[in-house]
């Protein structure tokens, strides 16, 4: 087996396990090195040890690999980790518009996430990296932002588009977290709560509603904040009338998303179900912060199809010239 197959495909499992950043960072590091290694360098295996980037578990893989048989770690994870789970709608899916990239808190370049959205069929991807105010997840300021505009373009080809894009933060009175002049040259996006997720109902309210009815929000991300598990722990979703900011999507035509991470499930099944009946449309989004998860969108999916939703109201079902034309209207 290819050893740079072998190390990234681990990589990829662990991701999509959502595992420790560090181990899928540490396999990612030996593929980038063994990549650059000749026959020559890679029989050398005394010399490969003691290489930047190769560890213990990194060089039994190689090696394993180079011996002509499946590393049993990779053995181990495709056994582990659960596939993607196919149903119809997930096959009606062309792209993905909620993901994240090194530039702010995801774990790979921009390169691998689109190399990864291109192995799944996707026809198109956002990236929407954080906006200033999350810290903690390297929030792009309006210069960085504009430095990532100018690259976006170069990642399209052979029918593959990248769009430029946002999770902003929804700010305590319901304003956007970026200057409005820029996002008005985004194609997507996506507005997300973040902090002070345990503000009283009312206010919490007042707060989304706000968020959607402002003309630049496309998609109104993980809705409730919940965790449900993790190794982030859980978290209890925010309290604040559901109807009330659904109603308000489905008059300014923004979409809920339906996260795919599995520790989110959000919105939960009663307020998915509320959206529907309110006839919302929605984006079924991977949130991905690694290329590994990216294919959480086989979740997201199952969890619509369950809800009867269907695949007209999915707006990452649609073709990109009428997704274009949907946010050009909006």
């Amino acid at each position: 087996m290819n050893p740079v197959d072998a190390l990234t495909e681990i990589a990829e499992l662990l991701e999509r396990d959502r595992s420790s950043r560090y181990k899928s960072k540490a396999f990612r590091a030996a593929a980038q090195t063994v990549a650059g290694l000749s026959e020559a360098e890679l029989a050398d295996t005394a010399r490969l040890r003691s290489r930047k980037g190769i560890g213990d578990s990194t060089f039994a893989v190689i090696t394993e690999a180079l011996s002509g048989v499946v590393p049993a770690y990779l053995v181990e994870l495709r056994d582990r980790v659960a596939p993607p789970t196919e149903s119809a709608l997930r096959s009606a899916l062309r792209g993905d518009l909620h993901s994240h990239s090194e530039w702010s808190d995801g774990l790979t370049s921009i390169d691998l996430m689109v190399d990864a959205a291109r192995a799944l069929g996707h026809e198109y991807l956002a990236l929407t990296d954080h906006s200033p105010r999350l810290r903690v997840a390297r929030g792009l300021s309006s210069e960085r932002l504009r430095e990532q505009l100018e690259l976006v373009p170069g990642f399209a080809a052979d029918g593959f588009t990248l769009l430029s894009g946002i999770e902003v933060d929804i700010l305590d009175e319901g304003a956007l977290d970026q200057e409005n002049a820029l996002l008005d040259e985004l194609d997507i996006v996506v507005a997300s709560a973040h902090s002070k997720l345990r503000m009283d109902a009312r206010p919490m309210t007042r707060r989304l509603v706000a968020a959607v009815a402002n003309p630049r929000v496309d998609v109104l991300g993980h809705v409730t904040g919940r965790l449900v598990s993790g190794a982030r722990g859980t978290r209890p979703p925010s309290e604040f009338d559901a109807r009330a900011v659904f109603e308000a999507c489905a008059e300014h035509g923004v979409a809920v998303e339906i996260n795919s991470r599995p520790e989110r499930e959000d919105p939960p099944d009663d307020l998915l179900a509320l959206a529907a009946e309110i006839g919302c449309l929605f984006a079924i989004d991977s949130d991905a912060h690694a290329p590994g998860q990216l294919s959480l969108l086989d979740y997201g999916a199952v969890r619509a199809e369950r809800a009867g939703i269907p695949a007209e109201r999915v707006i990452t079902t649609w073709p990109l010239d009428r997704l274009r034309a949907w946010t050009r209207e909006r």
